[in-house]
């Protein structure tokens, strides 16, 4: 039997277990399923608790009300894809909560698509399962781990193997599926190629403010199709936007967004790489905290009129924690960070780079990515 990794999200999902429903949520293959699977005593998708909704017998027996016996945990995977899914879960639940765990999977954002009007409210605790992080990927992370996730992407199958071949073939099937088999299932979309182009042109769009004017240029469609492919894309976390952070001492950009994929493999670019692998890396930290102790998170950007910049804020409920600048070079700070420290009220200020160099200037600490994740104690 293969060795199945301890996900970050394993201890807290065992507890709320205990009185809730948990939902894992999060991009295709990323590893849901064999997260899943790791509550049952035979962690294999042949168990008998495993039920997926793409599979045709098993979709009959959960229309007519049918689970297997003697089971303690019941996984629903893709059973989303299904319009009344919300009343039907229920009913499993309310029915059999005494006695049985239900873990429900699925490729989206299971808060999103809750196409029936019963309300699962107070009945389940929601998850965003991520890729690796480096934190994730080993307790000592070295140079070599951290050039192999940015290489490769914090996907469980490409990162553990390491091939370029198959990461290839992997990242083609991967983005075809989620095109032609989840947004079809899922979304009414008529020029479903042209999706396609999107998810092409995106990786050249990391780092700078997004322009939905430029995109519907270059796809030769509305304004409004654009935005709404890019909500779909979100939903199905393939991208995802952070807005700007605006205090008020500073002239900062109010309408401007910026997109990052959930996969920074995707970008060729080594400095739009980089930014993106942090970002994923903050939103992993963010998602975490809000999914396990209920606060509100939000990662942001800082941007003022005359372009001074910082590429991320954290915040935690509504207050900033620190900032992060992403540089690929060790040696020359970012002047907007001296610039944005002496009029924010952000306590902490960090550029982050892919050297060695770790030193402490005018109250900005400039280190390694290895030192941030352990820093911030990023999961």
């Amino acid at each position: 039997m293969k060795t199945i990794r301890e996900r970050y999200i394993k201890n807290s999902a065992t507890k709320d277990l205990k009185t809730r429903m948990v939902f894992v949520g999060g991009p295709r293959q990323v590893g849901k399923t064999t997260f899943a699977l790791t509550f049952l005593p035979d962690p294999v998708e042949t168990h008998p608790a495993y039920l997926n909704w793409d599979e045709t017998a098993t979709r009959s027996a959960i229309l007519r009300g049918e689970l297997p016996p003697e089971e303690n945990c019941i996984i629903f995977d893709e059973i989303h894809k299904y319009a009344k899914w919300r009343g039907l879960v229920k009913g499993f639940y309310d029915t059999n909560r005494s006695n049985i765990s239900f873990i429900v999977t699925g490729s989206a954002r299971l808060d999103y698509y809750s196409k029936s009007g019963d309300s699962l409210q107070g009945r389940y605790h929601y998850y965003r399962l991520h890729p690796f992080s480096l934190g994730e990927l080993t307790a000592d992370p070295k140079s070599s781990d951290f050039e192999v996730l940015l290489k490769f992407g914090g996907f469980p199958e490409p990162c553990l193997r390491g091939e370029e071949k198959f990461w290839r073939r992997w990242q083609r099937e991967r983005i075809a599926r989620v095109i032609y088999d989840d947004i079809r299932d899922l979304e009414n979309i008529k020029e479903i190629s042209l999706l396609e182009l999107l998810a092409e042109e995106l990786p050249n769009r990391i780092g700078s403010p997004l322009s939905v004017k430029n995109l519907k240029e270059a796809l030769s469609v509305a304004h409004e199709t654009v935005e709404r492919w890019l909500n779909i894309f979100e939903r199905m976390y393939y991208c995802f936007r952070i807005p700007p952070y605006g205090p008020p001492k500073i002239r900062a950009v109010k309408k401007e967004q910026k997109l990052y994929l959930w996969d920074w493999s995707l970008i060729h670019e080594p400095g739009p790489r980089f930014e993106n692998f942090i970002a994923c890396h903050l939103l992993k930290y963010c998602h975490f905290i809000e999914d396990t102790e209920g606060f509100k998170m939000e990662v942001r950007f800082l941007r003022d009129t005359d372009k001074r910049e910082t590429d991320f804020v954290v915040l935690k409920e509504n207050a900033p924690l620190f900032a992060v600048e992403c540089k690929t070079g060790e040696k020359n700070i970012n002047p907007s960070i001296f610039y944005f420290r002496e009029r924010t009220p952000i306590p902490r200020f960090y550029q982050v780079h892919q050297g060695k160099a770790d030193y402490v200037k005018n109250g900005v600490r400039v280190l390694p990515v290895q030192a941030l994740c352990k820093e911030l104690g990023l999961p």
